[in-house]
Formats: structure tokens, sequence, C-alpha cells
């Protein structure tokens, strides 16, 4: 064993919570290498992740491509502007959403350069005595040894037994990214972060999107005066969301998909040309531990940790989708960074309470901390204010009026405890409650800063000091 060629970190996933995770281990003077698997469409070892491959930026890219198509359709007229016989060339939407992930990809690869972290291409699977195998698209396994190893596999979708992914007709977030023409009708099977977004991506440039959701409440994650909103706006859009929607079976029939549901009085069918099955991931550890390595799972399929993301294992570490808390790609990373400073000693720690949460939809949908029902369960005093975006002079000169900015402060002391928001740029503004939050901020704190004027901000601060009942640009 003593041939093997040893690292002082090798970490197992290439996203978001592995490729900092490394990179941050490197810039701490450790000699460090990342095993990663993903391959991209041009058939190369892609760094990134889902996130950056098959996620989060190129969803967020084909968002905006179809929100200027559907603003120049629809909204543009109400500025002046008008065109005809708009067009939208699918083609050229993705190869953009392609050349962007490779610009990022490849960004990744500059950044272990400069940083010398080795990047191994492959297949790695933690060993005993942190021992990593790394099997490589040719088949060829080489082991490598390590002081320290960070587990960050990731997460894939959830298949349901009844609707396997064929990549054609019944795709996952992947498939829905790359579709080569816009689907006449388009089904999706759960109504979270990804089906909403990637319903809505469709639905903007044509197709008639219906959503399909299991769980009586929509968006049962958020604030419920905020899912309420945001459902309003979504079926102004055209999105048909369903719920209480039980699906049971899936059929492809002459390139139609034929869906079988319950509403729970009766049985429906609908047939669709696509059906983008969303319920949700799982952690991707299929082939990731040898039976030996002593790393423990939860019954939830988790790596288990401690809240240092230790495994247990002397020298075991594992970050984001595959351990417990929110799988966001922000959580990994922060994640990734304190394991690597804790590694090299130094103080490293990650606030679950304040990772805020974002959906890329129009209106966008964010929050961080507690919601209110959340706070009734615990049985916790609290004060809310409330402000609409239709009354701040930023939001009706973008003519993007929708929505609202929840402020949740504790009854007695003001900290706040929950700020929710549905709105234009709502995943730029929560930055500030996360702020506020991690400082232990009062309500009063931030109806006290000085928010520029003209700005959408400013429903943050008229929401703050609407918990006073003292919003000055609406009646308290």
């Amino acid at each position: 064993m003593s041939d093997m060629r040893h690292f002082d970190v090798i970490v197992i996933g290439g996203g978001p919570g592995g490729y900092v995770a490394a990179i941050r281990a490197a810039q701490l003077g450790m000699s460090t290498a990342c095993v990663d698997a993903f391959i991209g469409k041009d058939g190369k070892p892609a760094l990134g992740g889902t996130c950056l491959n098959i996620g989060c930026i190129p969803s967020k890219a084909m968002l905006d491509s179809s929100r200027q198509f559907h603003n120049l359709q629809h909204s543009f007229k109400d500025h002046g502007i008008s065109a005809s016989n708009a067009r939208i060339d699918v083609g050229v939407m993705v190869g953009r959403k392609d050349k962007i992930v490779k610009q990022f990809t490849g960004g990744i690869s500059s950044l272990f350069k400069a940083n010398k972290v080795t990047h191994l291409p492959g297949f790695g699977t933690l060993q005993a005595n942190r021992v990593v195998t790394v099997k490589d698209h040719d088949g060829n396994e080489t082991a490598y040894s390590a002081t320290n190893v960070i587990l960050a596999a990731g997460s894939v979708p959830i298949e349901l037994p009844f609707a396997k992914f064929d990549g054609e007709h019944v795709v996952d977030n992947a498939g829905a990214l790359d579709f080569d023409k816009v689907p006449k009708r388009l089904g999706v099977i759960g109504a979270g972060v990804i089906g909403l977004e990637l319903g809505s991506v469709w639905r903007r440039l044509g197709s008639e999107v219906t959503v399909l959701e299991a769980l009586p409440d929509f968006l049962a994650a958020a604030d419920a005066d905020i899912a309420k909103v945001a459902a309003r706006e979504f079926k102004k859009q055209g999105l048909d969301i369903r719920l209480g929607a039980k699906v049971s079976a899936v059929a492809v029939k002459r390139n139609v998909v034929h869906v079988t549901y319950s509403d729970g009085k009766e049985e429906h069918t609908a047939q669709f040309d696509k059906l983008l099955v969303a319920v949700g991931r799982r952690p991707a550890i299929k082939g990731l531990l040898a039976d030996d390595c002593g790393v423990q799972l939860t019954e939830r399929g988790q790596i288990a940790v401690d809240e240092h993301g230790h495994t247990g294992v002397d020298g075991v570490w594992a970050v984001g989708d595959c351990v417990r808390g929110p799988m966001l790609a922000h959580k990994a990373s922060e994640e990734g960074i304190a394991v690597a400073e804790l590694i090299a000693g130094l103080p490293g720690h990650v606030n679950l309470d304040t990772v805020p949460w974002v959906i890329y939809t129009e209106p966008e949908i964010a929050w961080v901390g507690k919601t209110e029902a959340q706070l009734k369960d615990e049985g916790v005093e609290y004060r809310v204010g409330t402000f609409p975006f239709a009354a701040i002079g930023r939001a009706v000169a973008m003519n993007e009026t929708a929505g609202m900015v929840k402020v949740i402060a504790d009854a007695e002391t003001d900290r706040v405890l929950g700020v929710h928001m549905c709105g234009p740029n709502v995943s730029e503004l929560i930055a500030e409650a996360v702020v506020t939050m991690e400082f232990h901020g009062a309500a009063e704190d931030l109806a006290r800063i000085v928010h520029a004027h003209p700005t959408l901000s400013e429903a943050v601060h008229e929401a703050a000091l609407a918990v006073d009942k003292r919003a000055i640009h609406k009646a308290n």
C-alpha cells in the first residue's frame, strides 16, 4: 500500500459542496484531490456537479431566456414597445444555456489549476482506512490514500417505479433542460422548486403546463401567505396546478404520455407530449461507501454526521445534499468551507437555521427562518409586518407589482425570526434578512436602517416598520 499516492484531503464529488471544499483545503496549504464522475454533453469530464451542469445555472439561463420572450409578447406593450411575430428558436436558447454551463465548468478547472487541486475524473468509493478507489471512465481503478476524506456526492432525482425516466417522453430536470422544441402539452409531477421553475420556462414559451402535486397544500415549506400570493400569480400565468393529485400510472403510447391520477374522490387521466418527474431528490450514495468503511447512514438514506459534518469515522467528513439539512447549493458550499477549515484546525460553522431558500419563478419566492405555522406549533409569541410591492415606486416603474414582503419578529424581544418574500428580485433582497438574523437583529434594526429610494429593498424596510404598526406607505 505504500506506493499509493497520498493526499492530505481527498474530496469525492465536484459539485458546489465538493469543489468549494477542495479549493478551500488547497488554499489552507493541504495537498488536495477532487474525484468527480460527471461527464458533460461533449463527452468530457465536467466539474460543478448537478448545480452547474443540469441544475441551478442552466435552469436560470433558460428562465431568463423564457422571461425575455414572455415579456416581449405580453408586457413590452405597456412600455410602448411593440413587436410582431415574435418567435423562439429553442435550439439557440438551449445552445446559449450549454455555452454558459461550459464557461462555468471550465472556470472550475482553471480554479483547480490555480490552487493546485488534482482533478481525478471517475467514480470514487471510500474504502476502510481512508483509502479512496477511483474507477475512471475506461474502467481502470486506482487507489489513493488520504489523511482526510470529504464525501460530497450530492443527490439524484427520485424515480417513480411506474414512471421510469426514458430521456425522451418521461424526463428528469436534465431532460427538461434539453427539449428540442416547445412541447404542446407538458405534464409535471411535483410542485416543488424544480417542477415550478421548469414548468415556468416552458409555459412562458407556449406550452400548456399541468402540474400534479400529491400534497393538499401548495408550497407547504413556504409561509402560507406567500404561497397563497404565488399560487394566485401562477394561475394568472396559466400554470394549471392540481393539488391532492396522486399519480398511480404512467404509460407512453404512440408518443403520447398517458398519466392516471386520483384527486381523492375519483380517478382521472391526462395526456401529455412530455412528462417531467420532479418529486424530489435523494442522496447519491450508490457505490460511494465500501461495506467496511465504517460510515453510517440515517433511516432517510443520508450520511450520518454531527453538527460539524464529521461522520464519526476518524478523518471522514460529509457535506451537501448527501447529509441532513436543505438540499441547496449554497448550503453545500458553506459546509464544504467549514469542513476544510475544521480540518486545518480553524473554527468552521454553518447555521442551518439561516440558510435562505429561493424559487426562481416569476415572481420570485424567497425566505429565511421560521414560518408563522412553525412558530404557532412551537408556541412562540410573535408579531408580523407585511408590505406589498404594489406600493413600491420602483416595482411599479418596473411593471412588476405582484407580491409582498413579510417580517416576523419575536413579540417580546423584537428579534427577527423569519422573513418571507414573493416578488421581483427577492432572490437578492433576502440577503439583507439573512444578515439581520445572523447578527441577531431586531425588526427595529431593519426599520432604523436607511434604504435607498426608489428601490425594491424599501419593501423590506416598510415591512419591518409594519411589525410595529408604523409603516409609512400603507394603512396599518
